[in-house]
C-alpha cells in the first residue's frame, strides 16, 4: 500500500492551540509523512501565522491534515437557525483558511456538535435532516476550494447521527441524492470508535471502502494508546488488510491520547496517565515505534500492482 502515515499533534500537547511548526519538525524526524492539526485553532490565527505553518510543512516535505469536533455554538445540526447558520459560516471560514495554506481536507465531527446527545430518537432524525441541509451548503464551498470534507463516524457517547460505517454510508447516499457537490464529502473512519460500535472491523471498513467512501482514516488502540505498543487488542493485521482489499490509498493518521491534563485531557476525557509518566523523549520514542509498526504493516499488505 502507498498510504502516507501521520500523527495528531495532540499526542504531545495538552492544549488545542500550540506551536504547530515545532511538531511538524518533530513528526518529520520521527518518520511520519503527515501531521494532523487542530483546525479550530486556525480561526484565531492571522494570515502570517497560517503562512508560517504552511511554509514550514512545505520545507519539511510534510503533508498537513486538519481535524475538529465542532463546538455546540457552531452546531450545523441545530434546530436553532441562528446557530446552524453561524456554524456554516464558521466552517466556511475554516475551509478558506485551509485552502490558503494549500490544504486539501478537513475532517472530524463537522456535521453536528461534539460532543452531542439527544433525549429521544425523534430528535435524531430532526438533527440529521438539519445536518444534511447544512452539508449541502458546505460541500459546495469545499468543492469550490478543492477540499474534501471527511465526516468522522464516532461512538454513541460522542455523537448520535452516525455511529457505524453503514450509517455513514447511508448519510452520504442521502446527501448525494440532493446535492451535486456530494463528491467533496467522504467518511473518516477511526479504529478507536469502530472498536466500540462495529460488529466486525474488516466488514465495516469494506462497507465504506468498497464504495470509495473513505476519505481519511484514524488509528489508535482501544484504550487510545499508540498502535503497536502491545498494550491493546486491536486486530491491526485485519484493519490494514481491509484497507488494502478496498484499495484505500489515502492518509492513515494515528490519534493516540495518553497524557491527562489541559484542554485536550479534559475534552478527550482522559483521567489517568496512560504513558506511565513518560518524558518527552520517551513519548518521541513511542511515536517513532508506532510509525515504524504501521509502515511495516502497510508494506506487508501491498497489492501486486503497488510492489
Amino acid at each position: 500500500m502507498t498510504n502516507k502515515t501521520g500523527i495528531y499533534f495532540a499526542f504531545w500537547e495538552r492544549n488545542w492551540n500550540a506551536d504547530y511548526c515545532a511538531y511538524i519538525e518533530k513528526a518529520k524526524r520521527l518518520g511520519f509523512d503527515t501531521l494532523e492539526l487542530g483546525a479550530g485553532a486556525l480561526s484565531e490565527m492571522d494570515r502570517s501565522e497560517l503562512k508560517r505553518i504552511a511554509d514550514t510543512a512545505k520545507a519539511a516535505g510534510m503533508d498537513l491534515t486538519y481535524c475538529i469536533g465542532v463546538p455546540d455554538k457552531y452546531n450545523v445540526a441545530s434546530s436553532d437557525e441562528a446557530v446552524r447558520k453561524r456554524g456554516i459560516a464558521f466552517l466556511q471560514d475554516l475551509l478558506e483558511r485551509i485552502a490558503y495554506m494549500g490544504g486539501d481536507m478537513l475532517g472530524g465531527i463537522l456535521y453536528a456538535a461534539w460532543p452531542g446527545s439527544i433525549a429521544c430518537l425523534e430528535e435524531r432524525q430532526i438533527a440529521r435532516e438539519k445536518s444534511l441541509k447544512s452539508m449541502r451548503v458546505l460541500s459546495e464551498t469545499a468543492e469550490s476550494l478543492g477540499i474534501t470534507l471527511c465526516l468522522e463516524v464516532v461512538n454513541r457517547f460522542e455523537q448520535f447521527i452516525m455511529n457505524t460505517a453503514e450509517e455513514g454510508a447511508a448519510y452520504l447516499k442521502d446527501l448525494e441524492s440532493c446535492c451535486s457537490s456530494a463528491g467533496a464529502v467522504r467518511l473518516l473512519l477511526d479504529s478507536f470508535h469502530m472498536n466500540i460500535e462495529e460488529d466486525d472491523l474488516y466488514t465495516a471498513i469494506r462497507t465504506a471502502g468498497d464504495k470509495g467512501l473513505i476519505g481519511h482514516f484514524h488509528i489508535g488502540e482501544c484504550n487510545r494508546r499508540a498502535p503497536g505498543e502491545g498494550s491493546g487488542r486491536m486486530p491491526w493485521n485485519e484493519i490494514v488488510r481491509a484497507l488494502a482489499d478496498c484499495k484505500y490509498n489515502g492518509r492513515i493518521v494515528m490519534e493516540p491520547f495518553i497524557k491527562p491534563g489541559g484542554e485536550v485531557g479534559r475534552d478527550i476525557r482522559l483521567y489517568r496517565d496512560l504513558s506511565g509518566g513518560c518524558t518527552e523523549e520517551e513519548m518521541d520514542q513511542k511515536a517513532e515505534n508506532a510509525c515504524a509498526f504501521i509502515k511495516n504493516l502497510l508494506r506487508r499488505y501491498k497489492t501486486p500492482e503497488q510492489k
